[in-house]
């Protein structure tokens, strides 16, 4: 009787050890199922950041005088080994102040890759400490590209031209100063032009910088033709580290008269839609009406014909 109590105790014994163990081996099964679970997991979520495209942005600060303030940007990505435009990707502007963020609003980029943010009040935006703007242009990210960002720095200058008369010849003189302190700029290149259509036409010298006043003065060459004799004149520092891009406008009656002889609003081959040539519109027309009276005149003699042999 001892005996079997014994080895009924040792058999239960036996399997309570067995299903310990049972316990034991599905737990260490499902901990190894859900480590590669969670592995697999992390290699496609890396597998699909590497299949993503970095992209590159770029920014330039402009300021017209007396107008807008805006910043062009550009967003690049090199796609199999080539610099690709990125269209319609949507950036977030801020202003940066103080480890302090700002949104100024949202621009997309059109088919070029290009967008151009304007500032619409340039005292809005909040300097540091230093009178330095800080903008932070950022891509949150998407399918095909990873998030990005880029930051510009500028600070506020203003030029101020006008024409002026010594010894009968014509100069344009133009001051260049810092707006946060009013303090001349000098050692600084401007560039003087006349406004063109497709590329301006720069006078005076090469670099012509400020004086200890900020100021330069360049000579208007006589000879320069001018649509009614009317100029508009550029002074501006060009993609300057510290303050950007500035350029002022100065009206001068100082050019040489042109007639404007083009025809792009009468009626020639080059001319738009609507100022088609007369002969174009005649000729063309006369030719389908011919072909489609010939066409109903053998349609109508085949169905006499037809009508004859019944």
């Amino acid at each position: 009787m001892n005996f079997s109590r014994k080895n009924h105790e040792h058999h239960k014994t036996n399997r309570c050890f067995v299903s310990k163990n049972q316990l034991n081996y599905r737990f260490i099964f499902l901990a190894l199922i859900s480590v590669f679970l969670i592995s697999t997991g992390f290699q496609d979520l890396n597998a699909q950041a590497a299949k993503k495209n970095k992209i590159r942005l770029k920014a330039d600060y402009v300021k017209i005088m007396d107008g807008e303030s805006y910043l062009d940007i550009t967003a690049t990505s090199k796609i199999e080994k080539k610099n690709t435009k990125v269209s319609n990707i949507d950036l977030i502007i801020y202003n940066e102040f103080d480890d302090e963020k700002i949104k100024l609003g949202n621009i997309l980029t059109n088919m070029k890759g290009e967008s151009r943010f304007v500032i619409k009040n340039l005292n809005a935006i909040i300097p540091d400490s230093t009178n330095t703007y800080t903008i932070l242009i950022s891509f949150k990210g998407n399918d095909s590209f990873k998030k990005a960002s880029k930051r510009i720095s500028f600070k506020n200058a203003d030029i101020e031209s006008k024409l002026i008369v010594k010894d009968s010849i014509n100069y344009i003189t133009a001051t260049l100063t810092d707006a946060s302190t009013n303090s001349p700029i000098i050692e600084e290149s401007l560039t003087v032009q006349v406004q063109r259509l497709f590329r301006p036409l720069r006078i005076g010298e090469e670099f012509n910088n400020t004086d200890e006043n900020g100021t330069i003065v360049v000579q208007i060459e006589e000879g320069i033709p001018g649509v009614d004799g009317n100029l508009t004149l550029e002074v501006v520092l060009s993609d300057n580290d510290d303050y950007g891009t500035v350029k002022a406008l100065v009206n001068a009656p100082l050019g040489i008269p042109i007639v404007d002889e083009s025809d792009f609003d009468k009626r020639t081959m080059w001319a738009p839609r609507n100022k088609t040539p007369i002969f174009l519109l005649i000729f063309p027309n006369l030719l389908i009406f011919g072909i489609w009276a010939l066409l109903i005149y053998l349609i109508i003699n085949l169905f006499k014909i037809s009508k004859s042999k019944i």
